[in-house]
């Protein structure tokens, strides 16, 4: 019996600690992958106790090529310990680039993200920074296939 007020209060506490993720956080993403970098706005909602959905638009580019695209996806988190979690999930993301060699091109992909994130929050700071990696496969365009980027986010978090 004293094992299974010991597991059931555990489940509990660690049930609250995951629940404390702020509902709503907008911000900037900052990626790369190589030569290409760029900046996306950002909004992510919490959509249940474990799982919310974040929302890009954003901007690459390098001297040869530019693109504008809006990004999807949905996050299954964990917390870690603290302010600290994981996150993981899949998406999708639709855009236009222009490739000044080739021209200008319209592209789908779909993906998924994986990263870790600290919640200042728990120290009374409305921030939210997070390292992200994102695997897309481009379906359409002149270069269909498979993409990686990685990002660093800064986020201000709203808990209402």
């Amino acid at each position: 019996m004293k094992r299974v007020f010991i597991a059931a209060f555990l489940l509990l506490t660690m049930n609250s600690l995951q629940a404390q993720i702020s509902p709503r956080v907008f911000g900037l993403r900052l990626s790369g992958n190589g030569s290409v970098s760029g900046a996306e706005i950002s909004m992510q909602q919490e959509l249940g106790m474990r799982s919310r959905m974040e929302l890009d638009a954003g901007y690459r580019g390098n001297e040869n090529v530019k693109r504008i695209y809006t990004t999807g996806m949905y996050h299954w988190y964990r917390n870690i310990h603290g302010g600290l979690y994981w996150f993981a999930g899949p998406g999708g993301s639709i855009g236009m680039y222009n490739d000044y060699k080739k021209g200008y091109y319209f592209n789908v992909a779909l993906g998924t993200q994986i990263g870790v994130e600290y919640n200042l929050s728990e120290l009374s700071v409305p921030l939210l920074l997070s390292f992200d990696v994102r695997g897309l496969y481009d379906f359409m365009g002149d270069d269909p296939g498979m993409g990686w980027g990685y990002a660093l986010g800064i986020r201000y978090t709203l808990d209402w």
